[in-house]
């Protein structure tokens, strides 16, 4: 590789001859960045079993509605704060040393279109942040309080996300996975492939059960109308 050449890459994102003037290089390292991502995420799952176990409005809660609401609890901050973080200052974000700014540019080594500010990501975190993240909360909510509209939200917020994550693996399936060193096994695999097919497994179960949860409930509403028979002539 020529000199000049070799200069004018120095950052860590594929593919390598992208250009990003203005990146600055994280001084936090990765331990310390992912350290602090599942520390939150755990203290939150924390927080979230420990009051769901508590008694509402509808009784106890079981076992598995408590971890779909800690899920839901975590995506209200994943969501709301680091994709909104992103939402709203992807275009600094590779010169900007704050921490989540770093976290952002230590999650584009498996996925670059982050630093890039890639019209689909850009649009795509903008409206998970401003609809899934506060819906995701307001799904909490709504279960501690037994609203009857609790699985309504769940499923919206669950197809919301699972079309958000067939997309953002469809369209870099299509780029050809040009923006990740293939095959790496955390930059691909844990970064790119592991941290957001969980928003693909768990958002489908999720539609699951609130499909069979309003299917009983339509049915038992089905029972409950009056039957008119018709007159025989």
């Amino acid at each position: 590789m020529p000199k000049a050449a070799a200069e004018a890459i120095s950052h860590p994102f594929w593919p390598r001859d992208l250009s990003i003037p203005n990146y600055v290089e994280n001084d936090r390292s990765m331990l310390e960045i992912v350290t602090f991502l599942f520390s939150v995420s755990g203290l939150l799952l924390l927080v979230a079993w420990v009051l769901t176990g508590q008694k509402v409005a509808g009784g106890r809660l079981s076992g598995w509605r408590r971890l779909a609401l800690c899920w839901f609890t975590v995506c209200g901050f994943i969501h709301g704060v680091i994709e909104g973080w992103f939402a709203l200052y992807y275009t600094i974000i590779p010169g900007d040393q704050s921490f989540l700014s770093q976290l952002w540019k230590e999650y584009s080594k498996g996925d670059s279109r982050y630093v890039i500010a890639d019209n689909f990501t850009v649009c795509m975190e903008t409206v998970t942040a401003c609809l899934w993240g506060p819906f995701s909360l307001w799904i909490v909510v709504a279960f501690l309080f037994n609203r009857p509209y609790r699985f309504v939200l769940q499923l919206i917020v669950s197809l919301g996300q699972l079309y958000g994550a067939v997309l953002y693996f469809y369209t870099e399936h299509r780029d050809g996975y040009i923006h990740s060193e293939y095959g790496h096994p955390i930059y691909f695999w844990f970064y790119f492939i592991f941290m957001n097919f969980l928003w693909i497994v768990i958002p489908f179960v999720l539609i699951l059960d609130s499909w069979c949860q309003l299917s009983s409930t339509q049915a038992l509403s089905d029972k409950s109308l009056p039957k008119h028979k018709s007159k025989s002539k």
